[in-house]
């Protein structure tokens, strides 16, 4: 395992990583403070951030030793309905340099930008090891296309391999399937770190999916919007961590949570 790794994982093996890469590209008001989001979810246990370039930048006191995943790709705005294709903007020399612990990119295979995402996912990758650096690739069948069967157990399973053969060091996934995700693992020889998807309705229904992907081989998970945006960020970030690293059910994570 590269040295790097291990700022993002626990010796455990297991990853709790907060997502606050959302305002390269879209309206994010829930990330207008974001060094006391990052000091709530240090406090709460959180392993790492998938972050961007200008927050790694500037919030170092904050990130303190946490581990640091920086978004490669990007150079789309909200601002432009429909978006262009996703482009890689950075290399693992910039990450490197800018103190990053790994890198993360999106792969859209069977998607109208297969081979543009794959192509620049598999060169990062050779451009990661070069430099010892971790390449997480998210990798979501078909994008964002409304394609029937895109979040299959089969096609995640095909597209979580393909990830792993394309050279990257961990995965960012959909939680699908329910026990049926163990297929998914079962089947990718490189950690899998479940994604946080749409709004929870409620805290019981969040970490019951950390639960069940944890139960299905899941490595970890990397969640963003369902946690800076709840009332109790520290308290939320303590329930998902002991559920990751100390196998805690539902209903004894919930404890750690401050109702609102």
């Amino acid at each position: 395992m590269k040295r790097r790794m291990y700022n993002i994982f626990r010796k455990d093996g297991f990853s709790f990583v907060l997502a606050m890469d959302h305002a390269a590209m879209m309206k994010s008001p829930d990330l207008a403070q974001p060094g006391k989001i990052i000091e709530a979810a240090v406090a709460g246990g959180a392993d790492a951030f998938l972050t961007t370039f200008g927050m790694v930048k500037n919030f170092k006191p904050q990130f303190g030793n946490a581990g640091l995943v920086l978004r490669a790709d990007g150079g789309i705005s909200a601002l432009k309905m429909p978006m262009d294709p996703l482009a890689q903007l950075y290399t693992a020399e910039d990450a490197v340099r800018a103190g990053a612990d790994a890198m993360l990119c999106m792969g859209y295979p069977g998607s109208q930008d297969n081979e543009h995402t794959l192509k620049y996912a598999a060169k990062l990758a050779a451009d990661c090891e070069k430099y010892q650096l971790p390449l997480g690739i998210e990798m979501l069948p078909f994008g964002f296309e409304k394609v029937e069967n895109s979040r299959s157990v089969e096609t995640m399973t095909f597209a979580c391999r393909q990830g792993a053969e394309l050279g990257a060091d961990f995965i960012k996934s959909d939680f699908v399937g329910g026990s049926d995700f163990a297929t998914v693992t079962g089947s990718c020889y490189i950690p899998i770190l479940v994604l946080g998807g749409s709004k929870a309705k409620s805290d019981e229904e969040l970490l019951s999916v950390v639960r069940g992907a944890m139960d299905a081989g899941a490595k970890g998970v990397i969640m963003g919007r369902n946690i800076y945006r709840h009332h109790d960020i520290a308290g939320v970030c303590a329930a998902i961590a002991a559920v990751i690293h100390d196998g805690a059910a539902v209903g004894d994570a919930l404890k750690l949570i401050r109702q609102a």
